[in-house]
Order: structure tokens, then sequence, then C-alpha cells
């Protein structure tokens, strides 16, 4: 059993940046791939950022390529998605999410455990 809280989110302006983290707890974190979901409201909940349990592979969503970055400390049990050049469109709930099996990394159906989500709203 994974439990996930994310953090970091808040109000900032169109340009700024913001760094959510997603603390795990458990012993087994390093074991789990992680990924990154958003949801804005009247919209479905889409996927952001995923990064294998070494590091090894990352993708991103076209919509945030060369803006985030995501990264993780398995030592600390806590996986960061760092956003910069923020536009009002990245305005959501952002969600980080847990699996260990395979399968696409944008369908949040092959994800094992989830967080409850940190808002970041961005104002033009």
């Amino acid at each position: 059993q994974v439990q996930l809280v994310e953090s970091g989110g808040g109000l900032v302006q169109a340009g700024g940046s913001l760094r959510l983290s997603c603390a795990a707890s458990g012993r087994t974190f390093s074991s789990y791939a992680m990924g990154w979901f958003r949801q804005a409201p009247g919209k479905e909940r889409e996927p952001v950022a995923y990064i294998t349990w070494n590091a090894g592979i990352k993708y991103f969503a076209d919509s945030v390529k060369g803006r985030f970055t995501i990264s993780r400390d398995n030592a600390k049990n806590t996986v960061y998605l760092q956003m910069d050049s923020l536009k009002p469109e990245d305005t959501a709930v952002y969600y980080c999410a847990a699996r260990t099996r395979g399968g696409s990394w944008y369908t949040d159906s092959s994800y094992d455990y989830w967080g409850q989500g940190t808002q970041v709203t961005v104002s033009s």
C-alpha cells in the first residue's frame, strides 16, 4: 500500500513557476513508476508527465514539453514536477499517481495509487 500526498500548488501569474511535490509513504517507493495528471474544471483528467522507478525514462504531454520537468528522489520518497513558464491553461488540480504495472503511461487506469491533488491556478 502506498499513500501519496501532493503539495506545492498555489496561485501564480502567467510566466511564473511552481514546483509540486508528491511524498509517498511506504518502503517500496523506488519500485514504482510515477505519473502526474491534471484535471481542469469541466474537463477530463489528462496526463502531464511520467518517470520510471530509476528516472531512466521520462515522458511529457505535448502541452507541457519544454516547460515542465519531472524528477524523483527515492531516498526521500518524493517525486517532483517543476513547472516553468506557466500559462492560464495550466490551471487545474494536479494529481500524482504510482504504478508497478506496464501499459501506456498516459492511461490513468494503469495506476494503482493516487493522491488527493493540489490546486494550481495561473492568472493572466
